[in-house]
């Protein structure tokens, strides 16, 4: 016998009490055999061990067997006749499930997934309409106007027919009928009708399961559920305990009975078996988010209905009416409300604006005046009537939700919060500024959908919704600016002793040992080449450099100076200082702005305020905390302008690039435009950069520099590649996979890469004892990954190496495009070119899956997508300081 023979379930008796046991050639006495939960069973690893527990899974109706022999593998049963024989491969024993109770006054049971209890799914309550009893769902209802669209909380099996009848009497002839959830749904037989349930945690029982799995579809898991409830009431004489009333207990649990899986269906069945008879109608399943914006991929698979629907093209047969779009959820409201809206912004496509029933409708009085808006819509061809017609359609189905209210009154919220405070350990400011974003994200990312359909519908869709934003990635630019609060911090927050300041000694460590000299650490020069690096310097160390730069052996009289810092720095009485929180002194408070001036205007306001003060204030310095009066104070730009007077050829600009990560295609636009201008004046200017420590930004900075005086000036022999054989070579010399994809699709691509990787390491070169290389970072970056002591410094270094990598794919295509369009002297900015040339050949659907797929499967993490990759991270949480603009 062997284990691949058929698992017999019907001679599986679970009300037997007894069962004959025999051996090998002899019997043995009767005893009782109960089923045993496998968490019980007994663990040692030895035969015997297994043994018993292949005697204890076993309960065999008496009619039907005679003896059973037992072995390692699985029981064999012989019939009273001995003309059968079989062998029991009892997979419900082996399938380690656990047992659980809400509480020490209920029984214990099975719990499904491991860990939850099956809850009715919808209350009574929650059909504010109600709709249930003359509709067959709760909250059933159209959307204002003219369009047919349906939306409804979940109904049972009786109940989805008694809708289908309804759309029926309607005259609806074609039905598309769309399930927006995404937890997982069984519904129980009950008295003639399938009643819908879910699974739930003990600690909130109220709430459900989102992010399950992200490998396995709602429907993989609702199938995985029926069949461990089948196993528990095999287990269980037929019987599984769910949950009516969560509120008050009363009468619960509940015990429903499961024969077979006929007895459990899953969503699909119930919205699928009935339309059988009504072949014009159809059902899919999208599942929306909870809160937020849903996935591109949720985007393009309502788009793929659209497509599948001829009746919803634009050149459909005009003497059929459209199909009715129904959506629903549990309740009805929030995700349905979001499928209404998307349903209601197509009919406006299909039907045309002269139709619009938006003279007919009261729209919110809440204007959304928010940047991220205000940007997109100028951007955005057709921008505002792009945000009339989603004011529109928002407006046509808010008898239940209306996003705008959320967002508004989500903001109001945050507001409303004075003092901070802290709930189970969480901000609460954090809590209502997470909510807010959600809910903005939600509204602006259906302007964007709708920008999408403008340009993509009348075509027939030839792009899908993330290809098409892949071709716009200018738009994940502006959404990582949504949060934009700290433009607005008060300047008082130092002298109110909520911030502190921290100075640039105790954040920069000379690792060049150059301060002693140069008065700033980690001061450096490319060789043969006017470009220097160093950290923020103050303005006794900006008069030594300058000093140096023009004594007459170096002899510059032209110099530009690029500051990198995204951060606020003042100098005062003498040290450089900038903002942060008193509990994460090494976590950097980044500015979003748009344009430089701004972070000069919050600097000086931040300057007036310390010196109008007049009072000791605490700061961190080198040593260790100290309390400070300030005599004086200065900006960095006030600190040039000085400079500037002794030093004529003195220039100095502001360029804001973020740590670790890929500058931005506006950041390459202002560096080479600089050089370009400073250049034309004098071909042998000198360029200076800094940020806080000399490393990072200045590094990458340093290297754009290098690439573009080299296509000025020309470019050094490089040599042919060397063999080497050491670990990690191939990725030290940055060959990774998704590299070479780029450079298989660039012209002349390893050239390109070769270059880059020279001026890498003639940046490196100047900066040996830092030990920081690049494209040496990037793998010794992923490798500390496996040694991370917790998921969160896991999370952290993975999306490290990410942005390291993504960095030098950007340094290879900005040499790509210095090549390319240098006939034209760069009259085109880097940004366009991202986005007119390297855009249509796929270099951001390349950067949206980005990630080392010589090791593991990049989709994986969220953070191979731009979306998520190019939002502003922290290491520590920032409390938020100003208020959303």
């Amino acid at each position: 016998m062997t284990a691949c023979l058929l698992y017999i379930s019907h001679s599986i008796n679970p009300h037997s009490s007894t069962v004959q046991i025999m051996g090998t050639s002899a019997s043995a006495t009767s005893q009782a055999a109960p089923f045993a939960p496998t968490h019980q069973a007994d663990h040692q690893g030895n035969g015997m061990a297994e043994h018993r527990r292949s005697l204890q899974s076993v309960n065999i109706h008496n009619s039907k067997a005679k003896s059973i022999i037992t072995n390692k593998v699985a029981p064999v049963v012989i019939t009273n006749n001995c003309r059968e024989e079989f062998q029991i491969h009892d997979k419900i024993q082996s399938a380690n499930y656990s047992t659980g109770r809400i509480s020490d006054l209920l029984p214990e049971h099975y719990l499904v997934l491991g860990e939850f209890f099956m809850v009715q799914d919808v209350y009574n309550r929650a059909d504010v309409l109600n709709t249930t009893k003359s509709h067959g769902a709760p909250n059933f209802r159209k959307v204002k106007g003219k369009y047919p669209l349906f939306g409804m909380g979940q109904p049972s099996l009786n109940g989805f027919k008694q809708v289908l009848q309804r759309l029926q009497i309607d005259g609806c002839e074609e039905a598309i009928f769309i399930c927006v959830r995404e937890e997982p749904v069984v519904f129980f037989r009950s008295g003639g009708d399938f009643i819908p349930y879910t699974p739930r945690g003990r600690e909130n029982l109220h709430e459900n399961l989102h992010d399950l799995d992200r490998e396995l579809s709602a429907e993989q898991i609702e199938l995985s559920i029926r069949k461990e409830l089948c196993d528990f009431a095999k287990l269980s004489e037929n019987k599984f305990y769910v949950y009516n009333d969560i509120e008050h207990f009363k009468d619960e649990p509940q015990q429903v009975q499961i024969l077979s899986e006929e007895d459990i269906h899953v969503t699909e069945e119930v919205y699928r078996r009935p339309l059988f008879s009504q072949p014009q109608h159809r059902y899919y399943r999208l599942p929306l988010p909870m809160e937020g914006a849903p996935l591109e991929e949720t985007f393009d698979a309502f788009v793929n209905i659209l497509r599948l629907t001829p009746n919803l093209f634009l050149m459909r047969d005009s003497s059929r009416p459209p199909p009715a779009l129904l959506f629903s959820c549990q309740v009805g409201v929030g995700r349905t409300n979001l499928g209404l809206i998307l349903g209601a912004i197509v009919f406006h496509h299909l039907q045309g604006a002269a139709e619009s029933p938006r003279q007919e409708m009261q729209k919110s009085e809440h204007k959304l005046d928010f940047q991220v808006i205000e940007l997109l819509i100028s951007r955005l061809p057709k921008g505002q009537q792009v945000l009339d017609e989603v004011d529109d359609a928002i407006a046509m189905c808010s008898d239940m939700h209306n996003i705008k209210d959320a967002v508004f009154e989500n903001k109001l919220k945050l507001e409303g919060i004075g003092e901070d405070y802290q709930i189970q350990g969480n901000s609460t400011k954090g809590y209502f500024l997470q909510r807010t974003l959600q809910s903005l994200e939600r509204y602006v990312y259906l302007l964007v959908f709708n920008a999408y359909l403008h340009e993509q519908y009348p075509q027939a869709f030839p792009q899908s919704f993330s290809q098409w934003l892949c071709m716009n990635a200018w738009i994940y630019r502006l959404l990582a600016c949504m949060d934009s609060s700290e433009l607005s911090t008060p300047a008082s927050l130092i002298t109110d002793g909520i911030r502190v300041l921290v100075s640039s000694q105790f954040l920069a460590t000379d690792l060049l040992s150059t301060a002693k000299e140069m008065k700033v650490a980690n001061f450096r020069r490319v060789s043969k080449m006017a470009l220097y690096g160093m950290a923020q310097p103050n303005s006794e160390a900006v008069a030594v450099v300058m000093s140096y730069l023009t004594d007459q052996r170096r002899g510059h009289s032209t110099i530009l100076w690029l500051n990198l810092q995204e951060e606020l720095v003042l100098e005062a009485n003498g040290q450089m200082f900038t903002p942060r929180e008193p509990g994460s002194l090494e976590q950097p408070i980044p500015v979003c702005v748009q344009h430089p001036q701004k972070l000069q205007e919050m600097e000086l306001a931040l300057k007036q305020d310390i010196l109008r003060c007049e009072k000791w204030l605490e700061v961190i310095t080198e040593q260790d905390k100290q309390m400070r009066m300030f005599k004086t104070c200065q900006t960095i730009e006030e600190l040039f302008v000085h400079q500037k007077s002794v030093h004529p050829g003195l220039s100095y600009q502001r360029i804001p690039l973020s740590d670790f990560c890929a500058p931005k295609e506006e950041v390459f636009d202002q560096l080479l435009e600089a050089m370009k201008s400073s250049l034309a004046e004098d071909p042998n200017c000198a360029f200076i950069f800094n940020c806080h420590d000399g490393k990072d930004r200045t590094t990458a900075a340093m290297v754009i520099a290098t690439l573009t005086l080299w296509h000025i000036n020309g470019f050094p022999e490089c040599e042919e590649d060397e063999i080497v054989s050491v670990p990690d070579a191939k990725y030290t010399k940055g060959e990774f996979e998704v590299v070479m994809q780029v450079v298989r699709v660039l012209p002349d691509g390893h050239r390109v890469k070769r270059e880059v990787d020279v001026a890498l390491d003639v940046v490196s070169e100047t900066m040996t004892p830092m030990h920081y290389h690049l494209r040496e970072v990037i793998i010794s970056t992923y490798r500390q990954i496996k040694k991370a002591k917790s998921e969160a410094d896991a999370q952290c270094l993975r999306l490290r190496s990410l942005q390291y990598l993504e960095r030098y794919i950007y340094l290879i295509l900005f040499n790509c495009y210095l090549h390319l369009e240098k006939k034209d002297s760069w009259r085109r900015s880097f940004s366009q070119w991202m986005y007119q040339v390297a855009a249509r050949a796929g270099v951001y659907a390349i950067l949206n899956h980005l990630g080392f797929s010589e090791f593991e499967n990049p989709d994986d993490s969220l953070m191979a997508r731009l979306r998520f990759r190019w939002l502003p991270h922290s290491v520590q949480f920032i409390p938020m300081r100003g208020q959303l603009i």
